[in-house]
């Protein structure tokens, strides 16, 4: 007998135009056009620019299928999640069982580490990069060797490959705090050399981003390489940051191993149906790079007027060389109401910003030249 309770993609479709309406009669859950943006600021608000958060938020349809998953919050997710993995597979050109969603890309890194490192498996990464796996590593009681970036902040993948007994390489691309990548050719040399006993995986959370020809997806190189993981985020092009859900790509074995070190239904309805929303909306994709591209383009060109020098950023963020210790300009970027990134050791004299908009990045100019000139 069927479940009288179960809800048909059909009847999800109806809720969306159910939602909708209630929206529209209830302004102050509603998300019209006339909605003031909170990411729009004046001059006394805080201009946040601190986390590559992505200033222009979800896809409207992504808004719309959150409001009509209201009256699904009673369900655990797993009905509609089934729905997404197939959307993600498809996106992807691979099977489902190649698919692991997550709390974002954060709870993939965490169980990969699980997984695959631990007192006699080590964990390999970049210096700088992104910190979580090598915080997760605590946990697995795994040594972490760091490498520094080479001259053009790209991976030192050679330098990398010398490291004995590594359970799990680690490589960001585009990579966070820098923004840089590392080149295409050099990640496939860096693969075909990598023994098949150590994982790899390569976090392409602002894959949206690049717009250089030096760069592409490894994800269709998973087929070729067991040990190869990628693993991506809705939280930055597709503006879910606070929804947390992203999932990775691998061979249906490594899929199995790192689904054993996670949460039982670890991603909310809400979540799961704003992603679903946003693959169908490729404006949200298009638009997002569009308007970072546009966005960096003017701050470089101002910064480069003041004869900052800056890494060359392919993400939603940057790095800009201070010339000094960047610790004490954080906490004066702050009591100007303008939060910037954090330190990175590796980096002292450099400040990572994320692109906001047009009006945040003007905010932040000015706070700028007022603190270096």
């Amino acid at each position: 007998m069927k479940n009288p309770t179960a809800l048909s993609r059909r009847g999800f479709a109806k809720l969306l135009g159910a939602g909708a309406a209630y929206a529209a009669l209830r302004p102050a859950l509603g998300l019209s056009e006339s909605t003031p943006n909170p990411t729009e600021t004046k001059t006394s608000d805080v201009v946040r620019l601190s986390s590559n958060e992505n200033p222009y938020g979800p896809s409207p349809a992504a808004l719309r299928a959150m409001t009509a998953a209201f009256a699904l919050a009673w369900k655990y997710p797993d009905e509609t999640q089934d729905d997404l993995v197939d959307a993600l597979a498809r996106l992807n050109q691979v099977s489902k069982e190649q698919i692991l969603p997550g709390a974002g890309s954060g709870e993939i890194l965490k169980v990969a580490v699980a997984a695959f490192t631990g007192p006699d498996k080590k964990l390999v990464v970049g210096d700088p990069t992104f910190e979580a796996a090598a915080g997760h590593a605590k946990a697995s009681r795994a040594e972490v060797v760091k490498v520094k970036l080479n001259a053009t902040y790209a991976h030192d993948l050679p330098k990398m490959l010398e490291a004995p007994g590594v359970g799990l390489h680690y490589v960001c691309n585009p990579n966070n705090p820098t923004a840089s990548i590392t080149p295409k050719s050099e990640l496939s040399a860096f693969l075909a050399k990598v023994p098949p006993e150590t994982i790899v995986l390569v976090d392409e959370a602002y894959h949206h981003f690049v717009e250089s020809a030096d760069y592409e997806s490894v994800i269709p190189l998973v087929k070729d390489h067991p040990n190869l993981i990628v693993a991506r985020t809705f939280s930055k092009v597709y503006g879910m940051a606070g929804l947390r859900y992203g999932y990775c790509v691998a061979q249906p074995d490594k899929i199995e191993l790192m689904r054993a070190q996670q949460s039982w239904d670890s991603e909310s309805i809400m979540a799961i149906v704003a992603a679903r929303a946003s693959l169908d909306d490729n404006a949200q994709v298009e638009n997002g790079r569009k308007n970072n591209s546009v966005v960096r383009k003017f701050v470089c060109g101002e910064l480069d007027k003041l004869k900052f020098n800056y890494i060359p950023s392919h993400a939603n963020f940057m790095m800009i060389d201070m010339r000094r210790e960047v610790k004490p300009l954080i906490a004066a970027f702050k009591d100007k109401k303008v939060q910037v990134g954090r330190l990175f050791p590796p980096l002292p004299n450099h400040l990572r910003v994320t692109i906001g908009t047009k009006p945040q990045m003007e905010r932040f100019l000015a706070v700028f030249k007022e603190l270096t000139t």
